[in-house]
Parts: structure tokens; sequence; C-alpha cells
């Protein structure tokens, strides 16, 4: 009898566990898990975790509208903290285990370069949201940030509207800064500009003695020629950089400076009364006056319960991104990764500034260019703008390895890095995988 009982008790408690295992498992498939992997933590941070936030209000509201294909979308967040190649591993964990569907991330080139391998060897996707160098076009990357042809080089073509002759490329020493400051130069070159007449220096992660660099680049702007700064600075070394500039009286009046690293977010923690006319190239501001803006602002100040939260421009690539995603996978009718990459192609939707964002065959978006001057209460103030939308350009013109290349990955090309010198994918003169 008790062997009996026993016996009972086991086949109970093995149907009670492959219950709760069989609900489990159906709980899951009632979701569809979207991961998030920005740094919560290190120097990132301070740009990070904000769009972090963005993704969980843009799940929120999603869900709100019922979800997407009859299912409730779940956040995955974790944190790679401002390490690039744990930013691998965060990545491979979010889609090998978690089993997200997309993934919405990264800041630095270097955490994108980090976590290429780990796209393409999973067959995932990723949403990269930053402004970045290009020469890339990767078929599981979908670039909404904006390329050198829709931040940087509009930015010195302002400048030199604007009588710049002298040119201080700043950067943090890493691919983005780098590789940007290189397309400048040449640029620049094309342009007249003396080699002379063009400073380049580079600064680690997290640098915060800015006493020497600045006094070099006054010494270097007092030439008696208009001297501009070009800031790749990226991360919180931008707090220091802008406190020091302000520590030497070095106003916008003197050297102007146009970042293209610092938005609401970072100057949420500077005074900014000092730095009142420096600039910054992006492709959307808070302070744009559409219906659009208004109502984005008033649902982010609404989640995160603080009427000061600022907006800025990678939110408002999150906001394009995840929506594109949201409408191939309905347009899909799955989130099989194969499916919705080549249902993103030609995806149109609406941006913050009264427009609409479209995908192109190179996995890059239309975006406007603003240049905004910064305004004491820390917003920007446009002072031009592209007339029209301006398509990501992935190889740059101004390189000439990368002058050949184009990408378009619908069929039959399906290519990041078509050479049109040598008709060959992946041909000579390519500088990154297709």
């Amino acid at each position: 009898m008790r062997v009996s009982t026993k016996a009972g008790w086991l086949v109970g408690a093995y149907a009670a566990a492959t219950l709760a295992t069989t609900l489990s498992a159906a709980a899951q498939e009632d979701t569809i898990k979207v991961g998030i992997l920005h740094s919560l933590s290190g120097t990132m941070a301070i740009s990070e975790t904000t769009l972090k936030d963005a993704m969980l209000m843009l799940i929120d509201e999603q869900n709100k509208k019922g979800g997407l294909l009859g299912k409730k979308l779940e956040p995955v967040v974790v944190d790679p903290a401002s390490d690039w190649p744990l930013f691998a591993e965060r990545a491979r964990g979010l889609i090998a285990q978690d089993k997200v569907a997309a993934v919405f991330g990264c800041w630095t080139s270097v955490s994108r370069k980090s976590v290429l391998p780990v796209f393409k060897e999973l067959n995932s996707i990723l949403f990269y949201p930053v402004q970045y160098e290009g020469e890339e076009s990767e078929r599981n990357v979908f670039y909404t940030g904006a390329a050198p042809n829709q931040q940087a080089i509009p930015a010195v073509d302002y400048l030199i509207e604007e009588g710049v002759e002298r040119w201080v490329l700043e950067g943090t020493d890493y691919v983005y800064p780098r590789t940007t400051n290189k397309i400048l130069e040449a640029y620049l070159k094309s342009k007249g500009v003396a080699a002379e007449d063009i400073k380049v220096n580079y600064t680690p992660f997290g640098f915060s003695d800015w006493q020497t660099e600045v006094s070099s680049i006054k010494e270097f702007g007092g030439s008696g020629k208009k001297t501009a700064v070009v800031s790749t600075v990226n991360g919180d070394a931008n707090v220091p950089f802008y406190k020091e500039l302000a520590n030497q009286g070095v106003s916008a009046g003197d050297i102007p400076v146009v970042a293209f690293s610092v938005g609401e977010e970072e100057l949420a923690g500077i005074d900014t009364k000092p730095l009142v006319g420096h600039l910054a190239a992006w492709n959307y501001f808070q302070s744009v006056d559409t219906p659009e803006n208004e109502e984005f602002i008033a649902k982010w100040r609404e989640f995160t319960k603080n009427d000061k939260r600022v907006t800025n421009d990678p939110m408002e690539a999150h906001y394009i991104g995840f929506n594109m995603w949201v409408k191939a996978v309905e347009a899909a009718g799955t989130t099989d990764t194969d499916a919705v990459i080549d249902a993103m192609v030609g995806v149109s939707v609406p941006n913050l500034t009264g427009g609409y964002s479209s995908m192109g065959p190179n996995h890059h978006i239309t975006k406007p260019v603003l240049i905004g001057e910064i305004q004491d209460d820390g917003q920007f103030e446009v002072v031009h703008e592209t007339s029209g939308l301006v398509l990501g350009d992935e190889w740059s013109d101004y390189l000439p390895e990368s002058k050949p290349l184009i990408s378009d990955w619908r069929a039959p090309m399906s290519c990041g890095n078509f050479n049109t010198e040598t008709g060959k994918c992946g041909g000579a003169g390519a500088t990154a995988s297709n």
C-alpha cells in the first residue's frame, strides 16, 4: 500500500510539474519578447539610460493598442555596462536564451561592431539609433541614426557658410570619431582647406582633464582665421569638456563648437549659460514645434512621471525604428527574422518633425538635418534645416576605397558592399563585410 501511495504521489507530482512547464511555455508563447541593449552604468549611462526608458514607453504604448499579432510585447532589459565585449555577451543571451524577436540597442560604434558577429551568426535583428561613421551596411542591422551625410557633412557646410576657415576635429578615441574625422578631413580638403588649417585630436572615454586640450584649441584658433571645433567627444567626457571651455572663456562668438553627440540629455547636467551659441547637428530637437512632437513629449513626461524629462534625437530614432518594426511584423504576419527583414525595406512611418521617414534598401532611413544653437535653458534653437529629407549614405563618396560601393539588400543583389567598378559583391575596395 505504501508503495502504491508513493507511486501515486510521484505520478501526481510529475503531472503537476508537466502542467506548470506547459503553462509557462504557453505564457511565453503569448508574448513577443523585445531586447533592450543599452548601458545603464559606466561612462555611456549618461546617454543610454534614457534610450532604455524610451523603449519601455514605446512597448507600453504598443501594448495599450493591443500588442502585436494578438500578443503582448515583453521587454527584456540588460545592462552591458559600457563594456564593449560585454555587449556581445549580452546580445547573445538576449537572442539565444531569451528568444527576443528583435533588439534595440547600442550607442557607440565599438559596441555595435562588437555585437555584429552575434546578430549575423544567430540571424537576429538590431535597430541602431545613434549617429555613426558609415562605412557599413549589414543585413541584420537597421541604422535609424544619422550617417555622415545626414549630420557631419551638413554641419561642416553650415560652418563654411558662416566663414569658418580653420578646423579642430576633437573626438573620443574610438572608431566613430576616427572614421568620421577621416571623412571630414577628406571633405574639407576637397573644399580647398589646407592641411595646416586642420587639427585632429583624440582623448580616451571618460576623459576629464581638459585644461591642456582646451588651451591647445585656443592657441590653434588664435591665428586670425575664424576657427570652429567639430566635436565627436562622446559620453560623460562632454561635461568637463564644456565646463573647461567656459572656464577658459571660449565662447561661441570666438570658437564655436558643433557637437554630434551632445543633445538635451547631456546638457541637462551642465550649466548651459556660458555655452549659449554653441551648436549641435541632429535630425531632431525637443524644441521642434509639431503636433507629433508635442504629443510625444507629453507621453514621455507622463510615462516617466517627471515633467522636466527631456527628449533627444536618439529617442526619436528608436521611435521611428520601433514603429517601422511593428509595421513590418504586421505586414509579414510573423516575427521571423528573414520575413521581417524583407518587409522592412520601403516601410514609411511618421517622424517627430512633421514628416515621414522611410527605410531604404541600404537599411538606412530618410531624415531631415537640423543645426541647433544652445539656449540658456538647455534647449536648442534651430538655425538651419535641410529643404527635404536626406537618405543615409552608407559608403562615403569622399573616401577612395568607399566611393564605388553601394548597398541594396533586396533580391537579387542582396549585398551590403557591391563594387560598381568590379561588378562584385565584396569586391576590391570594400572595407566591411556584406
